[in-house]
């Protein structure tokens, strides 16, 4: 693996919905193999830059580049979209998302939850998914649950089947948007340790979060954006423990305990 060849990287990045600007010039870089996690308030910008990163939004100003390649534009302003839609499928592709509300099929199995998008999207053969599928589903602790259904799951569980699901497309980089905020501390700990487990093979990931301490284990960078900026970056050593800005400063009083 290159470790330093950036997997996502974005430069300048604005986005606006109609006369509200989110994200103000934002520059990321997470290379192959390193965790980036984005903290910062709510309303700070860090989901919606997470999702501008995988084109469910569009943005308005600067590059989005995957593996080297950068997206392809038309259009200006409120009006730019990518420019080529085989290449907006194939970037999504290789980008999975982890939503905070799960997001499973109620109709599916959870085994089918997992498989459906190799299979339908990817087109890939149903056997050899169907084995992926279950490999990745004991990897995040669940292997015994492939035949029933979401509701009868715990929400750590749903979220690490979600996890599974994610990892079953195989994908270059793993976006997490809030894994955690929808759990019980209890079972927010089953899911954030199937996360440690991730980081420590040296999977590529872009975490939004509001736990400061699974930001501070499995980051190698930590990004803090206020009102659509980045305030200050860094290692989770440094930012965690010598915040430079006030701002820094207040918002890990506030969330620290």
């Amino acid at each position: 693996m290159e470790s330093d060849a950036p997997v996502i990287e974005i430069r300048d990045l604005h986005k606006s919905y109609g006369a509200l600007e989110v994200l103000k010039g934002v520059d990321i870089v997470a290379p192959a193999g390193h965790v980036v996690s984005l903290i910062g308030s709510s309303g700070s910008g860090k989901s919606t830059l997470l999702r501008c990163a995988n084109l469910l939004e569009d943005s308005q100003q600067g590059d989005i580049l995957f593996c080297g390649e950068a997206v392809t534009w038309k259009g200006h302003g409120l009006a730019r979209r990518p420019g080529d839609h085989a290449q907006m499928i194939r970037i999504r592709t290789h980008l999975s998302m982890v939503f905070q509300q799960f997001n499973l099929w109620a109709h599916m199995t959870i085994l089918q939850n997992v498989m459906e998008a190799p299979v339908t999207v990817l087109k890939r053969n149903r056997t050899e998914v169907e084995a992926a599928a279950r490999r990745y589903l004991d990897k995040v602790g669940i292997g015994d649950k492939c035949g029933a259904y979401p509701a009868q799951l715990s929400g750590g569980q749903q979220q690490r089947a979600a996890i599974a699901r994610a990892l079953c497309m195989e994908p270059k980089a793993l976006l997490f948007d809030e894994p955690t905020s929808a759990l019980d501390p209890e079972l927010e700990q089953e899911v954030v340790k199937v996360i440690k487990d991730l980081a420590n093979e040296g999977r590529t990931m872009i975490i939004v979060t509001h736990d400061m301490r699974l930001a501070a284990d499995v980051s190698d960078h930590v990004v803090f954006l206020h009102q659509g900026k980045i305030e200050e970056e860094g290692p989770p050593a440094t930012l965690f423990g010598h915040p430079k800005t006030d701002r820094l400063r207040g918002f890990l009083s506030a969330t620290v305990s």
